[in-house]
Parts: C-alpha cells; structure tokens; sequence
C-alpha cells in the first residue's frame, strides 16, 4: 500500500530495498556509501511498521563520513559495517527520492570492480599526484581505480598537461626513497603495479632528437642544443663503438635498414605486443632499448649516437638467459608441498607437489567468548552486580542469560538483554537473536523480569528512564528535559495497569537511592483551592477535604477516577444532582506532593506521546515511559551515588588467562586434514564434478631458510578480529624432523634443525597497526631491535612475546659462527648494553 505522495508503505519499502541488495555485485555496477546511522535508523523505521514512529530517519545525512563539509573529502579507514553500509545504485536512488539527501552533500558513488578472485565495491580509490619531469613542483591530483591500466594513468596526464598526440611520453614512479622507477607495462593495473593513494606518477615527454630527457645519451661533438638544431638525413647515422662492439653496431644497421621492421618501432607497434609476464624475459627492456636507438637514428638530429643503454640491456639478456634456472630465492627460501586431496564420493586420490616460499600456520582459535556485563535484579534493595560470564561465540542471547542464570539463581527465561546507551535502551535482544551482533565495547545490562505479554493476565515489562525536567519556556513542554542515570526494566502485573499503580511501583523499585519525604513535611503535603469540588482528579493522590458554609453533603463530592500520574484522568459520569458551575462553592484541598511524574514516551525517551482520555497502555506495541524530575526534588530526594552503585559478583575475580600456544601447535595444524569450503569445491576427475574434497599438506621438503606466517588476522563470516595469543617459539634447534615425510636420504637429521635469525613484530588492530623487527647480527650474533629509525641491542628473553607475526630460521648447518664479539655486557645483565641506543636514518 503506497504511502501519501507516492511513496511506497514501509513493507513495500523494505521489500524492494531487500530485493535488490541480495542481488550480489557485478563488475562495473555504481553502489553507494550511506552512513550506518541513518540506514539503521531507517531499518528499524520500516520494522516499525508505523509511519508515525518516532524512528523517522529524515534526510540521508552522510556527513559522518566526511572529512569536513567543504571539499567532502572521505574519511580516511572508515569500517563498513560499523561507519557506512554500501547499497546499489537503484537502491540509492529509491531512498533518495522518498527521504531526500541533506543539503548540498554530494553521493558518494563508488564503482564495483573485479580483483583477483573476487568482486569489490572501491570505497577508496587511488588518488595519484601527477606531474611533468620540466615540473615536478606543479602537481596535479587525480583519483583511479585499481583495476585502471597504466595506461589510462597516461592518457589521464596528457590530458591534463595538453600533450599533442604526435608527443611520445612515458611515466615513471617515484618511491618513498626518492627513487623512480618506469612503468614499463601501460596493459598492467594500477593495482598489479603496486600504485598507492599519495604517490607521485611523473610523465615524461620525449625529445625531438628521440632521446628522452632522463637518459640522454652521450654524443660525439657540440653541445645538447646544437645536436637539437642539427638537421640531417634520417637513418644516417653513426654509432659509436664502446669497445668490441663493431660487430653489434654492423647488426644494428642491417637491422635498421629493413624497412618494415624500423617503421614497427617508429610507429609504436610494438608496445602492444611486449610480453611482461614470460619469467624468463626481460620484460621488454631489450625491445625498448632497440626502440630508443632506432628512435634516435631516425630523427635525424645525430650525427652518431652512443649505444651504451642497448649495450648494457643486451649483456643482462645474456646474463639472465644463463642464469635462468639460477635464483638465490628459489636456492634459499623454496621449499616442496605434498597436497593430497580425496574425493568423499569416490574415494579419488590426487597427489601434487607444489613449491612454498612461507608457512603460513594458524593459531588455534578459542571457541568460546567472554563476555562483562552487570545485571540488574527485580528486588530493588539489591544494588546491580558485575559479571564475567564465558559463552560460546557463535551462541545465541539465550547462552548468554544460561550462563549469567549459574551465578545468580534467576531463571534464564526471566532475564531480559539490553544495550543501553547514553542513559536510554539502544536495544533490546531477543532470546534468538546472535551474539555476534553484541560488540565487546557495548555496555550490556540484563535484568531479571517477572514475565511478559506471551501469558494472559502476566506482567508486561516496561522501559522506563529517568529525566530531569526544568521549568517549561516560551511554552515548550519539552524544554530542558535532559535523561540521566541508568534506565530500568520494570514488570507490572497486567491487573495493575493503572497509572496510579505505577507511580506506587515504581516508588518501591526506586526505594533503594530515593527517600521519600517524612510525614508531615511540608514537602510531602501542598494546599491549593479549587474551584470544582465536583471534577476529576487527579488519581494517585489522597485528600482532606474542608466544607464551606451551606456546602452540601460530602457524599455528593465522590469522584470517580481512573487517570493519575503523568496520565490524564479519566472523568466520572455526569450526575443530574450537581450544582451549575457558577454556584460551585470553593474549597481548600490537601493533596499529597509527587516526586516525580509519569509519562509515556517514545523509545528513544526524547519526546512525550500524548495520552487521550480514558486510554490505558499501549498494549499492541512496547510502551516506553518516563520518570520525570524536577530538578529541586531530584536534588533533595534521589541519591546519585547510591543509584550509581554496583557490587562486583565473584566471578570478576577471576581473570581467565589465555594459554599460550606452542609453534609446534601451530604447524601441526598446518598439516591437519581439513575439508575444503563450500566456496571452494576440488573438479573431481572421476565423478565429473565439484566436490567438497578432504585436503592434507605435508611437507616433503624445507629450505635454507624456513619463514613462518602466524595467522593472527582472522576473518569470518561472523567475526574478524586479531588473535593476541601468545605463541612460545625456540630460539634454537626447532626441530622439524618429525614433519618431513620424505627426509633426504643423503643428508643425516641436523639439516631439519633451525634456529631463530629474526621476527617481525605487529601492533595494533585490523584497522591500523606498527610493525617492528628482532634481528639477528650475521657478523656478531647479537640480537637487535628495529623500529623505523630506532635500533638498540635486545636480549634473547624480550624477542618472545604476543606481537610475533613473522618468524624468519635458519638451517643450523647453514649458520656461520659470528665474525666478532659480542657485547660482553648485555642488557639483561643489568646497566644496560655497552652500545646502549643508536639512531639508524
């Protein structure tokens, strides 16, 4: 059912919204970024099934991700998720045209592009600072995607720096040490090319004699300018000899003379045809010095030319075809894989050996969470407890209120979960819902409750804050209501469902921090005089009445009253006997004064929902009500330390201390059989068809130096987080001689012994860490420390510890004796190290 002015009702909204986000990403689709908050808020709004809630989202405001409201630059690292929610293009719109976008904020569109093995939504692309080399200080920024070529990287300059289409440019990176380096490969991505958000891309235009400024060759005669002046015959020119090398400079001319082939290189043809990825090559390098050199012949501006770039390329042609087969990686990191996987419906077996640079070993993750939280119980003389309850991780609410039931007697089904939230319930749980949706930093709160709606003539629970209320301005009701102190969940009996009963019930669940006032105080009691003895009143309130001279009989002033508290009352039927209005004698009246009001509000306690007359509670949604202070009576009657107040159970005494894990733990796990992931089924050959295979890695074959990957980075479709475990690895004769399944024959047992050379060390979270190194000395076996620019001499007992990332053994038989000395002092001996502290640039 379509809402007023063509919007869809709230079912059909979250229908379509549905529909369309579960379609999944396609390469080249647009999505948008939408703040988290506000798409929350709009969930909830939409559940509500009520127009009229209270949890109207108004516009999209995704100002939170901005970095100001000027240049609407992102915000750097932001967490999906958790800071923003990505939602197809069709979506965005949808909500765009039935809430609108705030003023002036641009969408934050952003492109699905495919990487290797998977489809990603590009929140951040890669913003490159691009310049000419004739001016390198004029830079301009321009943003690319990572699955743009080098070559859109190129176009995009010429672009911007008006380079005619005759100019030949190229681009070089420069690295953080102020090196640069070609971007030989226009067809490779920016992703591949390892290009990143800050880096400076410099083009750089070729010369007219076909030279190119940052490698012009040396020439025989006159200067730079006079040789550019010079104008001669194309393709008649000199070559110098550099020694020996008549005979490539003849090969040259031949070559150069063939029609054909010198127009393939003048023309540019062969950039598209340069083979980058053939290991064995030179990644075009001999094809590009060829160029550069027919290039440069051909212009027409030489008398003769220097070779000396051709030369060099060409003798690391050589020297590379040699030694091809030849890499000190693959001699001293390589090791040899033994993958066995078996077909579960066939019984296949397949056996294939792979080569490993690293191990990367996972640590045994705990399956089990624990969890802090206080509960609050029903009788209010007993202050809030603290707990630390251990659950399962991938357990339901229910799990967390059976473990809480073992420490404190209540029942399970009589306990109720909360986030709450700057002083109001950011949300109640279900019993069924996951804890994974409860985050470590969230303030939990349970509380013990009589029952629920789900028994006829039970308790309801109701929500309840607590505000304090300054005087009304100008007005405004809600002036100056500001919520404080922790909120409560109370049960009232449905036969009590008055307003005069919850003002009694919530008095007593306050009891323990609020004294009311002593009895014939002048603050328990006020006077007044009222016109019509004969109205409601308010109900909750005990009276003493007085009658006037010729005043009627009492018994003709009885009210009849449901109302009360906070609520309006409800009138007593009209009676023929009363006297007209004007004739209605006065009277005084003692009333009893109130602490506190009571008022139904919404969820989020911050506006009032008007009660009309006669209505009871809210009973086909949850009702939220207030308490409401004034500030004078709050100060004189509710004590803020005592409500504060909280005891801490046992259990918080007892801090449950992680075991460390053994390296051998790790690796051992390493070589477990494991079935593969639905994501990644094995083609059987015999059955035709995927299958969820069994899979085994062991190792056939270890290198020189053996890395070891600790797997502290987990990610699930539940969770991600990093493991802090510490893991107990030896500094010397880790022995792997028990997980080789084919020792060599020739070599006895010391060649699976290694002992540690160095670890590389990670702080920090998933989001942003700091890395740092222990490091072995080569030359005199003293054991550093490295970080940035900082190194100071480290003790072997300070290497172990939780930040181990990466370790780095070397073969004992390969491990020469240290070359010098080692400190005779060293910083576990007590006054520090003889070389203390060193600043490294």
């Amino acid at each position: 059912m379509a809402a007023a002015g063509g919007v869809p009702g709230l079912e059909a909204q979250r229908r379509e919204v549905e529909a369309a986000e579960q379609r999944g990403l396609r390469a080249g689709e647009r999505w948008y970024l939408l703040e988290n908050h506000w798409y929350q808020q709009w969930k909830e709004y939409v559940e509500s099934g009520d127009q009229n809630s209270s949890s109207f989202p108004g516009h999209i405001n995704n100002s939170e991700l901005f970095e100001d409201l000027e240049s609407f630059r992102l915000k750097e690292r932001l967490v999906e998720s958790e800071e923003y929610v990505l939602v197809p293009e069709d979506v965005w719109n949808k909500l765009v045209s039935w809430y609108g976008l705030e003023h002036d904020q641009p969408p934050i569109e952003r492109k699905v592009v495919e990487l290797p093995s998977t489809q990603k939504v590009e929140v951040y692309p890669v913003e490159l600072y691009l310049c000419q080399h004739n001016d390198l200080d004029s830079p301009v920024t321009a943003p690319f995607s990572r699955v743009d070529t080098i070559d859109a990287v190129l176009q995009e300059a010429r672009g911007q720096f008006e380079v005619p289409p005759e100019d030949e440019t190229r681009l070089w990176v420069k690295n953080s040490d102020g090196s640069c380096e070609r971007l030989r490969n226009i067809h490779m991505t920016v992703l591949d090319a390892c290009l990143s958000t800050g880096q400076v891309v410099i083009m750089e235009t070729r010369n007219k004699d076909g030279t190119w400024p940052s490698s012009r060759p040396h020439i025989m005669r006159n200067s730079v300018e006079d040789e550019e002046l010079y104008r001669g015959q194309p393709g008649v020119c000199g070559l110098t000899n550099l020694g020996n090398t008549c005979f490539m400079n003849s090969a040259f001319q031949c070559l150069s003379n063939v029609p054909p082939l010198t127009e393939y290189f003048l023309n540019n043809h062969y950039l598209g045809e340069l083979n980058f990825s053939n290991p064995l090559g030179m990644k075009g390098e001999i094809a590009e010095a060829y160029a550069d050199l027919v290039k440069q012949a051909w212009s027409g501006h030489h008398r003769a030319i220097v070779p000396r770039m051709f030369k060099e390329v060409a003798e690391e042609a050589w020297r590379n075809h040699k030694r091809r087969n030849d890499s000190i990686i693959v001699d001293i990191f390589h090791g040899l894989f033994k993958s066995t996987l078996v077909c579960p419906a066939c019984g296949k077996v397949s056996v294939t050996f792979d080569p490993f640079c690293y191990l990367s070993a996972p640590l045994p993750v705990s399956q089990e969470r624990t969890m802090e939280l206080f509960f609050v119980y029903m009788d209010p003389r007993r202050k809030p407890q603290q707990h630390r309850v251990v659950v399962p991780k991938a357990g339901k609410v229910l799990d967390l209120c059976i473990a809480l039931a073992k420490h404190t007697g209540v029942p399970a089904e009589q306990m109720m979960v909360a986030d709450v939230f700057s002083h109001r319930f950011y949300k109640l749980y279900q019993a069924d819902e996951a804890l994974s949706c409860i985050l470590d930093r969230d303030d939990i709160f349970v509380y013990e409750v009589a029952g629920g709606l789900a028994e006829p003539g039970g308790a309801l629970v109701l929500p309840v804050y607590l505000r304090e209320r300054a005087p009304p301005r100008d007005g405004d009701p809600g002036y100056g209501v500001v919520l404080f102190g922790h909120p409560l969940l109370v049960s009232v009996p449905q036969a009590q469902l008055s307003w005069d009963a919850l003002y009694g019930l919530l008095l007593e669940r306050l009891s323990r921090y609020v004294r009311p006032p002593e009895s014939g105080s002048e603050e328990e009691e006020e006077e007044s005089e009222e016109e019509d003895l004969y109205g409601p009143q308010a109900n909750g309130l005990s009276e003493e009445e007085e009658e006037a001279p010729g005043e009627g009989p009492a018994s003709q002033a009885k009210e009849g009253s449901s109302g009360g508290s906070g609520g309006p009352p409800t009138p007593s039927p009209p009676q023929a006997t009363l006297p007209p209005t004007a004739n209605r004698p006065k009277r005084k009246c003692r009333r009893r004064r109130l602490l506190f009001t009571v008022r139904p509000v919404n969820a989020n306690g911050t506006s009032e929902r008007p009660a009309l007359p006669g209505e009871g509670f809210a009973l086909h949604a949850q009702p939220y009500i207030a308490i409401d202070w004034d500030s004078d009576m709050k100060k004189r009657y509710y004590d803020e330390e005592e409500a504060e107040g909280y005891v801490k159970h046992e259990c918080m005494g007892h801090v449950q201390r992680r075991q460390p894990v053994k390296l051998r733990e790790c690796v051992e796990l390493f070589t477990t059989v494991e079935t593969l992931e639905e994501e990644n089924p094995w083609y059987c050959p015999t059955c035709k068809r995927h299958q969820l295979a069994t899979k085994k890695l062991d190792l056939w074959a270890l290198p020189e130096v053996l890395i070891i990957h600790l797997k502290r980075f987990s990610y699930t479709r539940l969770a991600r987080e990093k493991l802090d475990t510490l893991v107990e690895f030896p500094i010397r004769d880790l022995d792997f001689s028990d997980f080789i399944i084919k020792p060599r024959a020739d070599v006895a047992s010391a060649p699976h012994k290694y002992d540690l050379i160095a670890v590389s060390n990670h702080y920090g979270s998933l989001r942003d860490g700091h890395y740092t190194t222990f490091a072995r000395n080569k030359d005199s076996g003293q054991w550093f420390y490295f970080d940035d620019s900082s190194v100071s001499p480290v003790a072997e007992a300070q290497i172990e510890s939780k930040a181990a990332y990466v370790l780095f053994y070397q073969r004992q038989d390969r491990i020469r004796p240290p070359r010098t000395a080692p400190c005779p002092r060293p910083p576990d001996a007590g006054g520090g190290c003889c070389s203390d502290s060193m600043e490294v640039d």
